[in-house]
């Protein structure tokens, strides 16, 4: 550092120029990596040096200043350090403060939660910086509850959008957030409606913890939301941004190993000053000594001796017929006779695979309707293996009495849900014979349509492109001769179609109380997930040139549909028909239609914001190309 004796005035306008061209030409970690430092420590006790660094970062141009602010707002260890490194730049630059406000929080979505702690505690640190931090609020409350964005932004974003609104929060008085209570109350309810209708559980959890935040930050006496969610990593992660973290504790994770170990090692420390704690964390009140409490004191009770009390057995029925009675009839009333008929009813079913075709139907409608009346321990599942076994027993009659419920009136979305559960695990143990009779799976084995969330989506599809590719591949092994594995005919080769075509009919015609194309857009994307795996088990029977040419079809339709659960299916269906229908069966009927699909999968492998859906649709376009590889090298 030079020093100017005599006192004379001098321009660092020629500095900044410097520091703007550097750091907009790429070097920006190299300069400020030791300029940041160096400044932190000058001004920590020198007013002097704090005008000087303002002045450097004022008479940068604009049109470096974007470079500038982004990299001491990454590198500076804290709100109060980056306070006296820029000052009040982004209230008398323009520029800065754009790329403060607006690009660094709405715009992009990179930056780690310590950056974001750094740049929203700088905005909090002085009053004139504070009506900028109200204003970010407001925007990024508007952000996180336009169902627009929620739909079309990737999840990422979300996450970040809702970090920055709860550090907005921790940093708000008693003042200001009554003056804005109303605009916060109206934008969490707006926001949590629009989170809540996702098919993504993960955008669903992140709107019911944004929600508590800001009821309890608003309703200081009265009740604030509660909601009912699994807690993980990342919500408690969420639920902690709410503390202020004293500046020098925070600070931002850079590419250097020494400033990674420093804040994975910084503590937030809770300022004694705050009164209230978060309500997932309630303080326990310990009662005062000599109060009533120890009036009401069991302890001198003397406790019965029930060691040798056996519990009583309750006989389930042995027919099929007496189970129906049992769930339908006046004896539903005996809670124990029910629930032991319950747990029964699956190895009834396929014990008597006779008895149980006479009166499948009526068992399947008995199931589908049934409710738990008691807190019996996996209820859901023993009723679903039920319905699986009457399912597997009599396919086409009770097939096509479930298909025909999907699409009628007064049932709720769980009971539609639970028709798609069933008809795909049915259809996966009827193409899989060596399972049948077994009540039960292993992990692996056990099929399941489940909530696929983030990358989950798209996890399996690799194994099955792998498994078929080895399962065609040819092999010459000289070694000792193994035993041929025992065969079986795919049952479900003469049904799928019973399966498959009712449920792609109807999708486009809306009801009273159920529109797949509307509002019940959770239920469309399960149907199209559905549709994929049973798309998927009917290789090799005969309706699967068929049911793909239906398949593609559907999936043209609903294509730019705005869900990206829903897209993710509709990629999931691309991969199953190319799996399933043979090669030479899409090329000679399905040509165009192929091109066509192409044609989009390069669209969704470039534009979409959702993550899972790009790569489902690169591993498309890779099946695609290896699949006509496969078909040139073959000769004719």
């Amino acid at each position: 550092v030079c020093f100017i004796p005599g006192g004379l005035d001098c321009s660092i306008s020629f500095v900044s120029h410097v520091l703007g061209k550097v750091c907009v030409h790429g070097r920006q970690k190299e300069i400020l990596g030791v300029l940041v430092p160096r400044l932190t420590d000058l001004t920590k006790s020198d007013c002097i040096w704090q005008r000087i660094c303002w002045r450097l970062v004022e008479c940068v141009p604009d049109r470096w200043m974007e470079a500038v602010v982004l990299g001491f707002v990454q590198r500076a260890p804290g709100a109060d350090v980056l306070s006296r490194l820029l000052g009040n730049l982004v209230v008398k630059n323009k520029k800065a403060q754009f790329v403060v406000t607006q690009k660094m929080l709405l715009l992009q979505y990179g930056h780690t939660t310590a950056v974001l702690q750094s740049l929203l505690g700088h905005l909090s640190l002085e009053s004139p910086r504070r009506t900028l931090l109200l204003r970010v609020l407001k925007e990024l409350l508007e952000t996180w509850s336009s169902s627009s964005a929620v739909k079309h932004s990737p999840a990422e974003q979300q996450l970040y959008i809702s970090k920055a609104i709860l550090i907005c929060l921790s940093h708000l008085k008693e003042s200001e957030i009554e003056s804005c209570r109303q605009e916060l109350l109206t934008s969490m309810m707006e926001g949590v409606k629009c989170h809540l209708d996702s098919s993504l559980p993960q955008l669903r959890r992140l709107g019911m913890v944004v929600a508590e935040s800001i009821s309890w930050k608003i309703n200081t006496e009265g009740p604030v939301l509660k909601f009912e969610y699994e807690e993980d990593d990342e919500t408690r992660e969420l639920k902690s941004l709410l503390v202020q973290t004293p500046s020098f504790c925070v600070v931002p994770s850079l590419p250097d190993d020494d400033r990674s170990e420093k804040a994975d090692a910084a503590v937030p420390l809770v300022p004694e000053s705050d009164e209230k704690s978060h309500p997932a964390d309630p303080i326990p009140v310990m009662p005062d000594e000599g109060s009533d409490t120890d009036l009401d004191s069991d302890d001198d009770l003397i406790p019965y001796d029930m060691s040798e009390d056996k519990e009583l057995k309750i006989k389930a029925p042995v027919y099929i017929r007496d189970c129906i009675e049992v769930l339908t009839g006046s004896r539903s009333e005996d809670v124990d006779k029910w629930e032991a008929t319950v747990k029964a009813l699956e190895s009834l079913v396929r014990r008597n695979p006779a008895a149980a075709r006479e009166v499948s139907v009526e068992l399947a409608k008995i199931l589908l309707h049934l409710e738990e009346k008691t807190c019996i321990e996996g209820f859901v599942e023993l009723r679903r293996r039920a319905q699986v076994a009457v399912l597997t027993t009599d396919p086409i009659p009770v097939a096509k009495y479930l298909t025909s419920q999907f699409y009628s009136l007064n049932y709720s979305l769980r009971q539609r849900i639970d028709i798609l559960d069933v008809l795909v695990l049915a259809a996966q143990e009827l193409s899989c014979p060596k399972f049948r009779g077994k009540t039960k799976l292993s992990g692996a084995q056990k099929p399941c349509v489940q909530l696929l969330s983030g990358s989950d989506s798209s996890k399996g599809w690799r194994r099955i492109v792998d498994e078929r590719i080895k399962s065609k591949t040819r092999r010459f092994d000289m070694g000792q001769s193994r035993g041929e594995l025992a065969s079986h005919p795919n049952e479900f080769n003469s049904v799928a179609g019973y399966f498959f075509f009712p449920l792609i009919q109807h999708f486009d015609r809306p009801l009273t109380t159920f529109d797949l194309l509307g509002e019940d857009h959770l239920v469309l994307g399960r149907l199209v997930h559905s549709l994929a795996i049973l798309m998927y088990l009917a290789v090799n029977t005969v309706a699967v040139t068929a049911m793909g040419k239906a398949l593609l079809e559907f999936v043209w339709v609903l294509r730019f549909h705005t869900d990206s659960y829903v897209r993710q299916g509709l990629l999931s269906c691309i991969s199953s028909l190319l799996l399933s229908v043979p090669m030479e069966r899409i090329l000679a009927d399905m040509t165009e239609e192929l091109l066509e699909t192409q044609s989009w999968l390069g669209d969704v492998m470039e534009k979409d914001p959702d993550g899972d859906c790009r790569r489902l649709a690169l591993q498309n376009l890779l099946l695609m190309e290896n699949l006509k590889k496969k078909l040139e090298a073959v000769p004719s």
